[in-house]
Protein backbone atom coordinates (compact mmCIF):
# COMPACT_ATOMS: atom_id res chain seq x y z
CA UNK A 1 0.00 0.00 0.00
CA UNK A 2 2.64 2.01 0.85
CA UNK A 3 4.21 2.07 -2.52
CA UNK A 4 0.57 3.59 -3.77
CA UNK A 5 1.08 6.20 -1.23
CA UNK A 6 4.56 7.30 -2.28
CA UNK A 7 4.23 9.34 -5.84
CA UNK A 8 1.55 11.54 -4.03
CA UNK A 9 3.79 12.01 -0.72
CA UNK A 10 6.50 12.66 -3.57
CA UNK A 11 4.17 15.02 -5.11
CA UNK A 12 3.56 16.46 -1.70
CA UNK A 13 6.65 17.13 -0.50
CA UNK A 14 7.92 18.77 -4.37
CA UNK A 15 5.18 21.15 -3.83
CA UNK A 16 5.89 22.40 -0.41
CA UNK A 17 9.55 22.82 -1.37
CA UNK A 18 8.36 25.17 -4.88
CA UNK A 19 6.09 26.89 -2.84
CA UNK A 20 9.09 27.75 -0.12
CA UNK A 21 11.40 28.74 -2.55
CA UNK A 22 9.36 30.75 -4.11
CA UNK A 23 8.52 32.95 -1.10
CA UNK A 24 11.77 33.00 -0.35
CA UNK A 25 12.85 34.72 -3.97
CA UNK A 26 9.86 36.94 -3.32
CA UNK A 27 11.00 38.33 -0.50
CA UNK A 28 14.97 38.56 -1.82
CA UNK A 29 12.86 40.88 -4.73
CA UNK A 30 11.33 42.79 -2.28
CA UNK A 31 14.36 43.22 -0.21
CA UNK A 32 16.43 44.20 -3.55
CA UNK A 33 13.37 46.66 -4.69
CA UNK A 34 13.66 48.18 -0.67
CA UNK A 35 17.21 48.67 -0.82
CA UNK A 36 17.60 50.66 -4.31
CA UNK A 37 14.57 53.13 -3.11
CA UNK A 38 16.48 54.16 -0.21
CA UNK A 39 19.66 54.42 -2.18
CA UNK A 40 17.59 56.84 -4.15
CA UNK A 41 15.87 59.12 -1.92
CA UNK A 42 18.78 59.12 0.06
CA UNK A 43 20.20 63.15 1.20
CA UNK A 44 22.92 64.33 -0.89
CA UNK A 45 26.34 64.35 0.60
CA UNK A 46 27.86 67.72 0.28
CA UNK A 47 30.78 67.86 -1.99
CA UNK A 48 33.38 69.45 -0.11
CA UNK A 49 36.09 68.11 -1.80
CA UNK A 50 34.28 69.89 -5.17
CA UNK A 51 33.70 73.00 -3.52
CA UNK A 52 37.52 73.24 -2.24
CA UNK A 53 38.60 72.18 -5.81
CA UNK A 54 36.90 75.09 -7.41
CA UNK A 55 38.05 77.48 -4.67
CA UNK A 56 40.88 76.53 -5.71
CA UNK A 57 40.41 77.14 -9.08
CA UNK A 58 39.39 80.81 -8.68
CA UNK A 59 42.16 81.61 -6.91
CA UNK A 60 44.77 80.62 -9.17
CA UNK A 61 42.54 82.31 -12.17
CA UNK A 62 43.29 86.04 -10.04
CA UNK A 63 47.19 84.49 -9.27
CA UNK A 64 47.45 83.95 -13.23
CA UNK A 65 45.90 87.86 -13.92
CA UNK A 66 47.87 89.22 -11.70
CA UNK A 67 51.39 87.11 -12.97
CA UNK A 68 51.37 89.11 -16.16
CA UNK A 69 51.90 92.70 -16.16
CA UNK A 70 48.95 94.49 -17.46
CA UNK A 71 49.51 96.40 -20.99
CA UNK A 72 47.85 99.86 -21.46
CA UNK A 73 46.99 102.36 -24.74
CA UNK A 74 46.80 105.81 -24.01
CA UNK A 75 46.13 108.21 -27.00
CA UNK A 76 45.76 112.12 -26.85
CA UNK A 77 44.38 114.13 -30.06
CA UNK A 78 44.39 117.45 -29.80
CA UNK A 79 45.41 119.31 -32.98
CA UNK A 80 43.06 118.48 -35.87
CA UNK A 81 43.63 121.18 -38.72
CA UNK A 82 40.51 120.22 -40.38
CA UNK A 83 38.33 121.19 -37.17
CA UNK A 84 39.82 124.54 -36.40
CA UNK A 85 41.69 125.15 -33.26
CA UNK A 86 43.24 122.09 -31.04
CA UNK A 87 41.48 121.28 -28.01
CA UNK A 88 42.12 122.01 -25.06
CA UNK A 89 42.29 118.90 -22.83
CA UNK A 90 43.17 115.41 -24.90
CA UNK A 91 47.33 115.84 -24.70
CA UNK A 92 47.23 116.97 -20.54
CA UNK A 93 44.37 113.45 -20.19
CA UNK A 94 46.89 111.38 -22.21
CA UNK A 95 50.32 112.16 -20.40
CA UNK A 96 48.39 112.82 -16.87
CA UNK A 97 46.38 109.13 -16.88
CA UNK A 98 49.76 107.44 -18.49
CA UNK A 99 51.79 108.56 -15.14
CA UNK A 100 49.39 107.32 -13.17
CA UNK A 101 49.19 103.91 -14.89
CA UNK A 102 53.05 103.48 -14.88
CA UNK A 103 53.07 104.47 -11.11
CA UNK A 104 50.79 101.09 -10.97
CA UNK A 105 52.67 98.92 -12.70
CA UNK A 106 51.02 99.04 -16.39
CA UNK A 107 53.69 99.36 -19.87
CA UNK A 108 52.32 102.27 -21.28
CA UNK A 109 52.13 102.99 -24.85
CA UNK A 110 51.58 106.72 -24.98
CA UNK A 111 50.56 108.33 -28.30
CA UNK A 112 49.84 112.08 -29.00
CA UNK A 113 48.16 113.36 -32.64
CA UNK A 114 48.45 110.32 -33.89
CA UNK A 115 47.29 110.19 -37.68
CA UNK A 116 45.30 106.82 -39.22
CA UNK A 117 48.73 105.12 -39.89
CA UNK A 118 50.16 106.08 -37.02
CA UNK A 119 47.31 104.45 -34.70
CA UNK A 120 47.14 101.76 -36.74
CA UNK A 121 50.89 101.23 -35.56
CA UNK A 122 50.28 102.38 -32.07
CA UNK A 123 47.49 99.78 -32.03
CA UNK A 124 50.30 96.65 -33.63
CA UNK A 125 52.98 97.91 -30.93
CA UNK A 126 50.04 97.65 -28.33
CA UNK A 127 48.96 94.43 -29.33
CA UNK A 128 52.30 93.02 -29.19
CA UNK A 129 52.57 93.49 -25.48
CA UNK A 130 49.58 91.77 -24.36
CA UNK A 131 50.70 88.43 -22.56
CA UNK A 132 48.22 85.19 -22.21
CA UNK A 133 45.70 86.66 -19.44
CA UNK A 134 47.24 90.39 -19.57
CA UNK A 135 44.60 93.14 -18.69
CA UNK A 136 44.68 95.40 -21.22
CA UNK A 137 43.45 99.06 -20.79
CA UNK A 138 42.40 101.57 -23.82
CA UNK A 139 42.38 105.04 -23.50
CA UNK A 140 40.99 107.94 -26.21
CA UNK A 141 41.28 111.51 -25.51
CA UNK A 142 39.72 113.56 -28.68
CA UNK A 143 36.98 113.56 -31.44
CA UNK A 144 34.93 110.76 -31.61
CA UNK A 145 31.66 110.39 -33.72
CA UNK A 146 29.12 107.41 -34.16
CA UNK A 147 28.00 106.31 -37.96
CA UNK A 148 26.08 103.33 -38.44
CA UNK A 149 25.47 102.76 -34.89
CA UNK A 150 29.77 102.07 -34.50
CA UNK A 151 31.86 104.34 -32.62
CA UNK A 152 35.10 105.88 -34.98
CA UNK A 153 37.88 107.56 -33.14
CA UNK A 154 38.95 110.14 -35.16
CA UNK A 155 43.09 110.76 -36.17
CA UNK A 156 44.43 114.30 -36.87
CA UNK A 157 44.72 114.03 -40.30
CA UNK A 158 40.87 112.83 -41.41
CA UNK A 159 38.74 114.94 -43.43
CA UNK A 160 35.42 114.32 -43.12
CA UNK A 161 32.15 115.43 -44.77
CA UNK A 162 30.30 112.88 -45.20
CA UNK A 163 29.48 109.10 -43.37
CA UNK A 164 31.35 107.59 -45.91
CA UNK A 165 34.05 109.88 -45.03
CA UNK A 166 34.02 108.72 -41.64
CA UNK A 167 34.32 104.67 -41.99
CA UNK A 168 37.02 105.31 -44.33
CA UNK A 169 39.07 107.81 -42.09
CA UNK A 170 37.90 106.73 -38.48
CA UNK A 171 39.40 103.92 -36.85
CA UNK A 172 36.74 101.48 -35.55
CA UNK A 173 37.30 100.42 -32.03
CA UNK A 174 35.72 97.15 -32.01
CA UNK A 175 37.77 95.24 -34.45
CA UNK A 176 40.59 96.01 -32.01
CA UNK A 177 39.24 94.61 -28.99
CA UNK A 178 38.03 91.81 -30.66
CA UNK A 179 42.01 91.05 -31.97
CA UNK A 180 43.25 91.24 -28.54
CA UNK A 181 40.84 89.07 -27.09
CA UNK A 182 41.71 86.86 -29.60
CA UNK A 183 45.45 87.56 -28.82
CA UNK A 184 45.10 85.96 -24.88
CA UNK A 185 44.06 89.62 -23.11
CA UNK A 186 41.92 88.73 -19.36
CA UNK A 187 40.06 91.50 -18.87
CA UNK A 188 39.71 94.10 -21.62
CA UNK A 189 39.69 98.17 -19.84
CA UNK A 190 38.58 100.93 -21.96
CA UNK A 191 38.19 104.36 -21.46
CA UNK A 192 36.73 107.08 -23.80
CA UNK A 193 36.96 110.67 -23.91
CA UNK A 194 35.85 111.59 -27.14
CA UNK A 195 31.69 112.39 -26.45
CA UNK A 196 32.86 115.82 -27.89
CA UNK A 197 30.33 117.51 -30.46
CA UNK A 198 32.38 118.46 -33.18
CA UNK A 199 32.92 120.32 -36.60
CA UNK A 200 32.29 117.73 -38.53
CA UNK A 201 28.84 117.10 -37.44
CA UNK A 202 27.66 120.04 -39.24
CA UNK A 203 28.83 119.12 -42.61
CA UNK A 204 25.87 116.61 -43.35
CA UNK A 205 22.74 115.39 -41.86
CA UNK A 206 21.54 112.69 -40.28
CA UNK A 207 24.39 111.93 -38.13
CA UNK A 208 23.61 110.70 -34.57
CA UNK A 209 25.81 113.08 -31.97
CA UNK A 210 27.41 111.33 -29.05
CA UNK A 211 29.22 108.05 -29.44
CA UNK A 212 27.22 104.43 -29.83
CA UNK A 213 27.74 101.88 -27.53
CA UNK A 214 30.54 99.55 -28.00
CA UNK A 215 30.05 95.77 -29.10
CA UNK A 216 32.67 94.11 -27.28
CA UNK A 217 34.08 90.78 -25.88
CA UNK A 218 33.06 89.04 -22.96
CA UNK A 219 34.85 90.35 -19.82
CA UNK A 220 35.28 93.95 -20.84
CA UNK A 221 34.51 96.90 -19.08
CA UNK A 222 34.15 100.13 -20.79
CA UNK A 223 33.64 104.01 -19.76
CA UNK A 224 32.38 107.12 -21.64
CA UNK A 225 32.81 110.36 -20.71
CA UNK A 226 28.69 110.88 -21.12
CA UNK A 227 26.12 108.14 -22.05
CA UNK A 228 25.66 107.12 -25.99
CA UNK A 229 24.51 110.06 -27.97
CA UNK A 230 25.01 112.69 -25.43
CA UNK A 231 27.84 115.35 -26.01
CA UNK A 232 30.10 117.39 -23.67
CA UNK A 233 31.66 120.77 -23.48
CA UNK A 234 35.38 120.56 -23.86
CA UNK A 235 36.02 121.90 -20.19
CA UNK A 236 39.14 124.66 -19.87
CA UNK A 237 40.76 123.06 -17.02
CA UNK A 238 43.93 120.96 -17.83
CA UNK A 239 42.35 117.85 -17.71
CA UNK A 240 39.18 116.58 -17.83
CA UNK A 241 36.73 115.43 -14.98
CA UNK A 242 36.38 111.98 -15.91
CA UNK A 243 40.59 111.82 -15.93
CA UNK A 244 40.96 113.77 -13.14
CA UNK A 245 38.69 111.62 -11.12
CA UNK A 246 39.41 108.52 -12.52
CA UNK A 247 42.98 109.04 -11.60
CA UNK A 248 41.67 110.18 -8.39
CA UNK A 249 39.83 106.72 -7.43
CA UNK A 250 42.72 104.32 -8.91
CA UNK A 251 45.24 105.38 -6.75
CA UNK A 252 43.33 106.98 -3.59
CA UNK A 253 41.29 103.88 -2.86
CA UNK A 254 43.58 101.15 -5.17
CA UNK A 255 39.75 99.82 -5.95
CA UNK A 256 39.22 97.20 -8.45
CA UNK A 257 38.58 98.61 -12.40
CA UNK A 258 34.65 98.16 -11.73
CA UNK A 259 34.48 99.79 -8.39
CA UNK A 260 37.22 102.53 -9.50
CA UNK A 261 34.58 102.95 -12.84
CA UNK A 262 31.32 103.33 -11.10
CA UNK A 263 32.93 105.52 -8.10
CA UNK A 264 34.61 107.70 -10.76
CA UNK A 265 30.87 108.05 -12.78
CA UNK A 266 29.37 109.07 -9.59
CA UNK A 267 32.09 111.19 -8.56
CA UNK A 268 32.15 113.61 -12.00
CA UNK A 269 27.94 113.41 -11.63
CA UNK A 270 28.57 115.31 -8.76
CA UNK A 271 30.90 117.51 -9.22
CA UNK A 272 29.88 118.93 -12.65
CA UNK A 273 25.95 119.29 -10.93
CA UNK A 274 24.86 116.69 -13.28
CA UNK A 275 25.78 118.30 -16.32
CA UNK A 276 28.24 115.42 -17.46
CA UNK A 277 27.00 112.09 -16.75
CA UNK A 278 30.03 109.24 -17.31
CA UNK A 279 28.31 105.93 -18.36
CA UNK A 280 29.75 102.48 -17.68
CA UNK A 281 29.31 98.72 -19.42
CA UNK A 282 30.76 96.25 -18.18
CA UNK A 283 30.65 92.43 -18.69
CA UNK A 284 33.25 91.40 -16.41
CA UNK A 285 32.61 88.09 -14.24
CA UNK A 286 35.63 88.90 -11.80
CA UNK A 287 37.36 91.32 -9.75
CA UNK A 288 40.14 93.32 -11.72
CA UNK A 289 42.60 95.23 -9.76
CA UNK A 290 44.02 97.85 -11.13
CA UNK A 291 46.98 98.22 -8.88
CA UNK A 292 49.99 95.46 -9.59
CA UNK A 293 52.74 97.54 -7.97
CA UNK A 294 53.39 99.66 -4.99
CA UNK A 295 53.21 103.73 -6.32
CA UNK A 296 56.51 105.06 -7.69
CA UNK A 297 56.53 107.25 -4.39
CA UNK A 298 56.32 104.61 -2.02
CA UNK A 299 59.42 102.62 -3.59
CA UNK A 300 61.22 105.24 -3.63
CA UNK A 301 60.75 105.26 0.28
CA UNK A 302 61.65 102.22 0.64
CA UNK A 303 64.89 102.23 -0.98
CA UNK A 304 66.11 104.44 1.61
Amino acid sequence: MWKALLPAAVALVTLGLSLVSGETAKRDNEQRQVLALAQTTAPAVPDHAGSTAKLAVDAASQADRTAVQPVALVIGNAAYPDAGLPLTQPLNNARTLAAALKDEGFDVTLGENLTKHEMEQTFATFEGKIQQGATALIFFSGFGIQAARQTYLVPVNAHIWNEADVRRAGVNLEPLLADIDTRGAGAKLVVLDASRRNPFERRFRGLSTGLAAIHAPDDTLVMYAAAPGKVISDGEDEVSPLVDELISHIRSSRNNAEAAFNQTRLAVSQATHRAQVPWVSSSLVEDVPLATAEPAKNQQHSAW
